[in-house]
């Protein structure tokens, strides 16, 4: 099995992160290019990878900067899983490898409790990628667009994810839960 793209994204994101001076405005966009290339072709990621949860959607850590600068993982969703509407506290870029994964963007309500919809669902398919940031836009769901296929995105962010505390929110009135994803393939 060919692991050249997955070695390829983590040396070109690694010189990514050692470049001074860059912000959020100057990683995401070549960051969006380096994940565009790595999920162009479906052929690197182990199978061990791509096994899904029977009741929700999982996560495997594909590779953590040993300076938490960033973290890649491959984030399985069976027919018909969906995430809680959550943030994700740093920036990100998802690709979609296999089949077809829609999220909903969120944001808090401008009046009253609670969360809106922050503009209309996006559909992503194979090779096509979206950013998250708290800057850009951070909370939304995540839902498989297939009843009878597993969706697999490969999520870049800017620190170790398996590690951070996030947020799990309520729409109707806007409390969130702290969380912490962690790995399926590290216990």
């Amino acid at each position: 099995m060919a692991i050249s793209p997955l070695a390829t994204a983590v040396r070109e994101l690694s010189m990514l992160m050692e470049t001074p001076g860059l912000g959020e405005a100057q990683i995401l966009p070549r960051a969006q290019k380096i994940m565009q290339d790595l999920v162009r072709y479906d052929c690197w990621l182990p199978a061990a990878m791509a096994q899904p949860h029977p009741q929700n959607p999982v996560q495997y850590l594909l590779y953590a900067d040993p300076q938490e600068r960033y973290s890649l993982v491959s984030f399985v969703l069976g027919p018909n899983h969906a995430t809680p509407v959550h943030d994700h506290t740093v920036w990100g870029v998802i690709g979609v490898l296999r089949g077809e994964e829609v999220e909903q963007p969120y944001q808090l309500a401008s009046t009253g409790p609670g969360l809106v919809k922050a503009g209309q669902e996006i559909q992503l398919k194979p090779g096509e990628v979206s950013c998250v940031s708290p800057t850009i836009g951070d909370i939304h769901q995540v839902k498989n667009g297939l009843d009878d296929q597993v969706t697999i995105s490969i999520h870049l962010y800017g620190g170790n994810i398996g590690h951070i505390s996030r947020h799990r929110y309520e729409v109707n009135t806007g409390t969130k839960s702290p969380f912490v994803s962690g790995y399926a393939n590290l216990y």
